[in-house]
């Protein structure tokens, strides 16, 4: 076969102004993605970091809709079902000596021991509670807006209650109540570090860019933070509250009390990044270029630290959540009517509630799932705030 039978090649060097998806994924040609694209590509090979995300998603999703996915109304009492087991969800239904896929539970009735007369729960195999996907139910009003009655599950018969996730004290529904619980656990988690946001970047960013006599007192009011015990701490700004505050009023006291304590980490965070980028030569040139404090602060250096932010904020919500539930669990956070995590947790703290109704403690694994998940989630961006070094391993 001869040269001239040979099919064409392009051997001349590519045109890299508009890489391909190929071409970035190819090391050799990293400098020309942008930096979002580094950061997407890093961090897309962290697979715990992935199903972190998803499952943080997923939780804030859950938060936004509550009621939707909530079957019941979580404050919803029945004095007959006190301490409910819970009810394993069953697909397949031969009640009728055939055989029908149809989702459901069994009901359960109270039984009561002859030579004891312990009350207890049993079985019954000949009444079943049907259950269907956005069925008809509890009507509620969607962000207090919109009233509706569509829920994720509900059961066939209105009139009927299951409980996935069992009773309380008051016959009412852990599994409604957990997921009510998700708003206000993560929502606190989240506006908390918004405020410890702003405050970390205003007192960090001065710290960092201007140095000197501002530096030294704002470190040393951070190492006054850090160094004293962050639980006392929290329970004394707490137990100051007035017991007759609203549920919003004490939502947002505590929201105002941890961001207050918390913000100290992520400042500590932008001052570092402040320290190392007020030398650059891209901030050198817009200083000599005529340019303004405020424009080198928030146009040139705050944009290259964002990515550190990010992974510093993703690294507080799960403290956030934890402070809160501590908080709540002590008797000094959210209490009743609120609803939180931690707030059910308290109710749980007894030994009636351990010994009759051990599946109390279900929102505590919810907690832990978030904290693992957000974990996942701070690990990965932090692994990704760096693309260069892991795509270039």
């Amino acid at each position: 076969m001869s040269s001239q039978d040979l099919p064409a090649q392009d051997i001349g060097p590519k045109d890299l102004t508009h890489p391909t998806s190929d071409v970035v994924e190819d090391p050799r040609h990293l400098d020309t993605a942008s930096q979002g694209r580094l950061i997407w590509l890093s961090f897309r090979k962290h697979r715990l970091a992935m199903a972190g995300a998803a499952v943080v998603l997923f939780l804030f999703f859950v938060a936004v809709f509550v009621e939707f996915f909530a079957p019941f109304d979580p404050h919803e009492f029945n004095s007959t079902k006190i301490f409910h087991p819970p009810q394993m969800l069953k697909l397949v239904d031969n009640s009728d000596g055939g055989f029908a896929i149809r989702l459901h539970v069994n009901s359960m009735k109270i039984v009561r021991d002859p030579l004891t007369l312990q009350v207890s729960y049993e079985e019954d195999l000949d009444e079943k509670v049907y259950i269907r996907f956005f069925g008809r139910g509890d009507t509620y009003r969607l962000w207090n807006l919109f009233e509706m009655d569509i829920h994720f599950i509900a059961p066939v018969d209105p009139d009927q209650r299951f409980f996935l996730l069992g009773s309380d004290r008051l016959g009412r529904d852990v599994f409604s109540r957990t997921v009510f619980g998700t708003r206000l656990s993560m929502s606190i988690g989240l506006v908390g570090v918004a405020i410890s946001l702003v405050i970390g970047i205003i007192l960090g960013g001065i710290s960092g860019y201007f140095g000197g006599i501002a530096d030294a007192v704002i470190q040393r009011i951070i190492e006054v933070l850090i160094v004293l015990p962050s639980i006392p701490l929290w329970m004394g700004l707490s137990a100051a509250m007035p017991t007759d505050w609203s549920v919003v009023m004490r939502y947002f006291a505590i929201t105002v009390i941890l961001s207050l304590v918390g913000w100290t980490e992520l400042a500590r965070v932008v001052r570092g990044r402040f320290l190392s980028l007020r030398s650059e030569d891209f901030v050198t040139a817009a200083r000599l270029d005529g340019s303004s404090r405020p424009r080198i602060i928030f146009r040139h250096i705050l944009p290259s630290t964002y990515s550190y932010i990010v992974t510093a904020v993703s690294l507080a919500i799960p403290a956030m959540i934890l402070a809160e539930t501590a908080l709540s669990f002590l008797g000094l956070g959210l209490l009743p009517p609120a609803i939180s995590w931690g707030a059910l947790l308290f109710e749980a703290q007894n030994i009636r509630s351990i010994v009759a109704g051990p599946w109390l403690f279900a929102p505590g694994f919810l907690v832990l799932i978030a904290v693992l998940a957000f974990n996942f989630l701070g690990d990965g961006l932090r692994d990704a705030a760096d693309p260069y070094a892991a795509l270039g391993e």
